[in-house]
């Protein structure tokens, strides 16, 4: 139980830096769900919050990465963050199997959260309905389910 409210708790106070706003538009929208993760490139996790009723999704990606950064190959953290956020969101609508989905919008709230709204040709499935997830992150020792 603890674990599962450490992320959104992470995922508010990450939100809260970027201003009263984005803090409570990131509540609303994205608080309640259970994170997934993708990973790109050099096994680069982000966290995945998918709002799939209105077709937007929270990319969320950590601190050290932002700084460090993984597999830049000597590119600039900063520069290559719409590049790596873009390709995350992407990986995460074809691990779902929804390929034939487009990004259609972008909004940065923070260094480690951007939003990306999405369209697909087929339509919104009703709630409840079971989908492909990706696994969620896991706390260090407690292994896969």
């Amino acid at each position: 139980m603890g674990k599962r409210l450490a992320v959104p708790l992470v995922l508010v106070l990450g939100a809260a830096l970027s201003g009263c706003t984005g803090f409570a538009y990131i509540s609303k929208t994205y608080v309640s769900l259970r994170p997934q993760v993708v990973t790109i490139g050099c096994n680069e996790p982000y966290e995945v919050y998918d709002q799939r009723q209105t077709r937007q999704m929270l990319i969320v990606s950590n601190g050290p990465r932002e700084v460090a950064g993984c597999g830049l190959d000597g590119e600039d953290p900063v520069a290559s963050r719409p590049r790596r956020f873009r390709a995350a969101a992407r990986t995460y609508l074809d691990e779902t199997v929804r390929d034939q989905c487009r990004i259609v919008g972008e909004t940065v709230f923070t260094d480690r959260q951007t939003e990306f709204a999405y369209a697909c040709d087929e339509p919104i499935e009703p709630r409840g309905t079971k989908v492909p997830r990706l696994p969620g992150r896991t706390a260090v020792g407690a292994g896969s389910r």
